[in-house]
């Protein structure tokens, strides 16, 4: 049991928890600017053990989301990505296929979702799936939006002659109307045909 003196962290903790909503990754790192390591190491055990969040991985724990039908869910794989990446100041950009399977233009159910990584290729294994940081130069890691990244990814994954109507109109509607000038102007020193793509993207509907 917490004692009186943990017990504020507790809850200030779970506050922040609460307010990013069910599905978010998390690790220490993401409360150090704040509390102690070993306040938020008790805090964290503390509200993992009355099973309001879980450890997903080594050092990473998620608020997870929770269906009437099956309970709770499996993690958000990029969202433990991300977790992961500010755990250890990476930046990351999802490799095409990721891309493709995080905008739904892809079937197949990955077993790896793999991200580009500034840091050192590692691989971490998220129950039955596992996600793959490989060391790259990140040619496109200069966006300020992750939806820019993920955006370039996708259409580069698709190939200028891949992009039918029916993929046109899902990649639009994976981009927010409220995001889409500030996305045009993110990539706006993207691969011309890229780009070209992004603006017909973003045009008002």
């Amino acid at each position: 049991m917490a004692s009186k003196e943990s017990q504020p962290i507790d809850k200030k903790i779970l506050s922040r928890i609460y307010g990013r909503g069910r599905g978010w990754a998390f690790s220490k790192k993401d409360f150090a600017a704040e509390f102690s390591e070993s306040a938020i190491y008790q805090a964290l055990s503390t509200i993992c053990s009355s099973g309001v969040i879980r450890r997903v991985c080594h050092g990473i724990y998620d608020y997870p989301k929770q269906s009437e039908l099956l309970g709770e869910l499996s993690p958000d794989i990029d969202q433990v990505a991300h977790a992961l990446a500010r755990k250890f100041n990476w930046r990351i950009q999802p490799s095409g296929e990721t891309a493709l399977n995080l905008l739904g233009l892809s079937t197949q159910v990955p077993g790896k979702w793999v991200y580009l990584s500034d840091g050192p290729s590692r691989e971490y294994q998220v129950g039955k799936q596992s996600i793959v940081f490989r060391h790259a130069a990140l040619k496109d890691a200069g966006f300020k939006l992750y939806e820019s990244s993920l955006l370039v990814q996708a259409i580069k994954a698709l190939g200028k002659e891949q992009i039918d109507q029916a993929r046109f109109q899902k990649l639009k509607h994976g981009l927010p109307a409220s995001l889409r000038n500030r996305v045009l102007q993110d990539t706006r020193k993207t691969t011309g045909w890229v780009y070209e793509v992004i603006k017909r993207l973003c045009e008002t509907d």
